[in-house]
């Protein structure tokens, strides 16, 4: 009876994976069916001795991974477990990270990446790096590749790396140190509340800089609601990072995958996703920037959010007391606390200010002092209102009357 039970687990996640996983990976490019490409039951040796002249049968056993992603070398890039639909996936979470850790004992080579899914949810987990977390898709092999280079070669986050031309203010440089110090805590969603004025943009784009330079970060992506912040983005980032390839450069409307840094307003991208012919994989980009992140990063567009697995960071103007509680909810922000806050009343009452207080002045047009009256149309003006058949005689407004609205 066990044993009939057992074959129909192995029917039921061979199912899964015939008919969802082999789906899911074929959409993110790989050839479930090339042996080039993906080793389905991947045998791993356990307890592979230092002394690799001991007989096998003195090994402990085997493990067998439902698939091994493999780079262009044969190498397992990713390994990954296989549940059936009606099981949670993450209960094959420490057993999809013993087999990258087997693999990477016995080769001494890189550890793999781990997946464990049931199908329709997918987990990744860089083991090195990062706890696990739900993604929307599977990799591609450039993705993969990419990741693993960014972790092979990543830098550490210094101040020294922040180029002060771009971003040179005591306060700029302390919201950059604090994203930094996040990120070495493993965390990669970040806020920055900085008043209108403070230079958010210049912070942020000497922040890429440095993720760049450091390896931390390959592609970004820059989102704005409007097509004229899009556009001035666009500019900044060709004044501060004229080495880096952006899109979409003039006349280009079509989506290409071989630039840095891309600035989108927020309808373009969910489109470009949402095509079934979308190029940009789940994992395309390193790091999403949510500019004036308060206003258009909920319901419809926070798909994408969901879709790209990335660093994401928000800036906005918006007083931190005046944010909306669900703004410091998608930025994993406890207890409504910015990663970042640089206020209004700090850029003034610094010494020197970096902004100038407003004043209010109450000024009263010409109309408001003298009211409009007959006399005080002209001729052309008195013959406009005569052709729409009102009599001039009954134009008499005083000037308090002037800017009040009546229902």
């Amino acid at each position: 009876m066990d044993h009939q039970k057992n074959m129909d687990h192995q029917k039921t996640e061979a199912k899964t994976r015939q008919d969802i996983i082999d789906k899911r990976l074929l959409k993110a490019g790989w050839k479930v069916d090339e042996p080039s490409h993906v080793t389905s039951e991947l045998d791993i040796w356990v307890g592979l001795p230092a002394d690799v002249s001991t007989p096998q049968h003195e090994y402990q056993g085997h493990q067998y991974a439902d698939y091994a992603l493999l780079g262009e070398d044969g190498y397992p890039l990713a390994v990954v477990e296989a549940k059936k639909t009606s099981k949670d996936a993450r209960i094959g979470q420490e057993q999809a990270r013993q087999y990258a850790d087997n693999i990477q004992k016995n080769s001494g080579k890189d550890m793999p990446f781990v997946f464990y899914t049931n199908g329709h949810d997918i987990y990744f987990w860089d083991t090195e790096k990062y706890p696990p977390r739900k993604i929307h898709g599977f990799p591609s092999r450039k993705d993969l590749e990419r990741m693993l280079f960014l972790r092979k070669n990543e830098k550490p986050l210094s101040q020294e790396l922040i180029n002060k031309d771009i971003s040179g203010r005591p306060y700029q440089i302390e919201a950059i140190k604090s994203v930094f110090e996040e990120i070495e805590k493993s965390k990669r969603k970040f806020l920055l509340v900085m008043a209108t004025g403070t230079g958010k943009t210049r912070t942020c784009v000497s922040m890429i800089d440095v993720l760049m330079r450091a390896n931390r970060a390959q592609r970004i992506l820059f989102l704005v609601d409007r097509i004229a912040l899009r556009n001035q983005g666009l500019d900044a980032f060709k004044e501060y990072l004229p080495n880096a390839p952006i899109w979409p450069k003039s006349g280009e409307k079509e989506i290409l995958t071989d630039r840095r840094v891309y600035c989108s307003t927020y309808p373009t991208m969910l489109n470009i996703i949402e095509d079934v012919n979308c190029k940009l994989s789940p994992h395309f980009f390193d790091l999403i920037v949510a500019d004036e992140s308060h206003r258009s990063i909920y319901n419809t567009y926070k798909n994408i959010f969901d879709y790209f697995d990335a660093f994401q960071l928000g800036l906005t103007a918006t007083p931190k007391d005046a944010i909306e509680h669900n703004t410091f909810g998608l930025f994993e922000c406890e207890d409504g606390i910015p990663t970042f806050a640089y206020t209004y009343e700090e850029a003034v009452n610094n010494n020197p200010p970096y902004l100038s207080d407003f004043e209010v002045l109450r000024i009263k047009s010409k109309f408001q002092k003298e009211g409009i009256r007959k006399g005080s149309l002209s001729i052309a003006q008195q013959q406009k209102l005569l052709a729409e058949g009102k009599e001039p005689e009954e134009i008499d407004y005083e000037g308090t009357d002037l800017g009040v609205c009546r229902s």
